[in-house]
């Protein structure tokens, strides 16, 4: 397994190239978002049933001192502060196969663009539109992206929604008679359960509705998910259709183990960002073999040594 991701092992490795030449030509590029589109493009299998999905990731530096763009930020996957890049995520997944692809990102800088987590977000989404760059009818996100604001945009642009609500997101299921409520405090009966309700969120206009579903996640856990779709009648199918939110938290996972986009311990942006860049375009490739081969991106990582570890056990250079 490889184990050294920096520039001096990578030149070790290399004929007639200097560590820093490789150290100037990572300070000097600049390597963008726009590349990845570029890679992907050709690959992508569109369904009108499209889903895009936005979410963060955060790339552990946690034992970092003097890393550019590097920030104290809350994981989920720590449950708290960590040091680290925020990086948000834009997937396209075809439900009717189930494939992914990413097609777009951000790199979370406040302090060289201004941006926000969620701003980014919007942008992106905006920018899917407005090039047609692929065919999708759904946005899924996390309540962190929810806001009024956002929702709205979505709508304008002709698109659903599926978002979770915090439980204590305000709403009103009585059609104005009743003060608003908890979310987790409205009355469900078992038609509501099944079909899922009408309700209005505090602060929308007045006569703007959407359909409320309460998911059972485990004993202990239940979640709210609102969507625009007001024909989706289906508690059972809303939840389908958000369980392919899911598709990012795996690429998160195969982007982290089979590209250790995270080993990078360069201390300028520029060379952190360009790294970045590379590890996507390395989990890209290693995707593509792996829906030829019918096998997982792991497997076509670790076999990538398989062959010459099986000639060093027969015939030792040592």
């Amino acid at each position: 397994m490889q184990t050294n991701y920096t520039l001096a092992n990578y030149t070790d490795h290399v004929l007639n190239v200097s560590h820093d030449a490789v150290n100037r030509y990572f300070r000097k590029e600049k390597m963008t978002a726009p590349i990845i589109w570029e890679h992907v493009k050709g690959s992508i299998v569109h369904s009108p049933r499209g889903s895009i999905i936005f979410d963060d990731s955060i790339l552990d530096k946690n034992h970092s001192y003097s890393i550019e763009l590097v920030r104290r930020q809350y994981s989920g996957n720590a449950h708290g502060l960590i040091k680290g890049i925020g990086i948000i995520n834009c997937l396209y997944v075809n439900p009717d196969t189930g494939q992914y692809w990413i097609v777009d990102y951000h790199i979370y800088d406040p302090d060289g663009d201004g941006k926000s987590k969620v701003n980014p977000a919007q942008e992106m989404l905006v920018c899917l539109v407005a090039s047609q760059r692929v065919t999708f009818e759904r946005v899924l996100m996390d309540s962190w992206y929810g806001a009024k604001a956002r929702l709205l945009l979505i709508e304008n642009l002709g698109k659903f929604y599926y978002v979770p609500l915090k439980s204590n997101r305000q709403d009103d299921d009585s059609g104005g008679e009743l003060k608003y409520k908890c979310v987790d405090e409205l009355n469900w009966n078992s038609v509501d359960l099944t079909l899922g309700k009408v309700i209005k969120i505090k602060e929308f206009p007045r006569e703007h509705k959407v359909k409320l579903f309460r998911i059972v996640v485990s004993d202990s856990r239940r979640d709210w998910i609102i969507t625009n779709d007001l024909a989706q009648h289906s508690t059972d199918d809303a939840q389908k259709v958000c369980a392919i939110h899911w598709k990012i938290e795996q690429f998160h996972r195969e982007l982290k183990q089979v590209s250790w986009v995270e080993k990078c311990q360069c201390l300028k942006a520029r060379i952190q960002k360009n790294h970045i860049v590379c590890a996507v375009l390395v989990w890209i490739r290693l995707t593509e073999l792996a829906r030829v081969s019918m096998t997982t991106i792991c497997r076509i990582k670790d076999g990538l040594l398989a062959r010459h570890l099986k000639q060093e056990i027969q015939s030792p250079f040592v």
